[in-house]
């Protein structure tokens, strides 16, 4: 798998809430930077890293989409719009 290259989300990834994926994710970093375990361990933890890293930024992107902004119109109408975190 190259770097750059966005990780396949396994299905029992889809299946996590993104609460309990990021909290799983904070304890493979945690695992990481303590120097826990052998090496083809720690490669094993970053890939499952790098698939929960994907899966909670994909559930960012979404709810983002989700988000509009409600606002009062000139003419006293309430009108919603995609809310523009730019």
């Amino acid at each position: 798998m190259a770097a750059s290259a966005t990780p396949a989300i396994p299905a029992d990834v889809k299946k996590m809430s993104f609460e309990e994926a990021l909290e799983e994710l904070r304890q493979i970093v945690g695992a990481l930077e303590r120097g826990d375990g052998k090496l083809d361990d720690a490669i094993s933890s970053y890939q499952r890293g790098a698939e929960l890293k994907a899966y909670c930024e994909s559930k960012l992107r979404d709810a983002q989409e989700k988000v509009e902004k409600i606002s009062l119109g000139p003419d006293g109408d309430i009108k919603t719009e995609a809310f523009d975190v730019g």
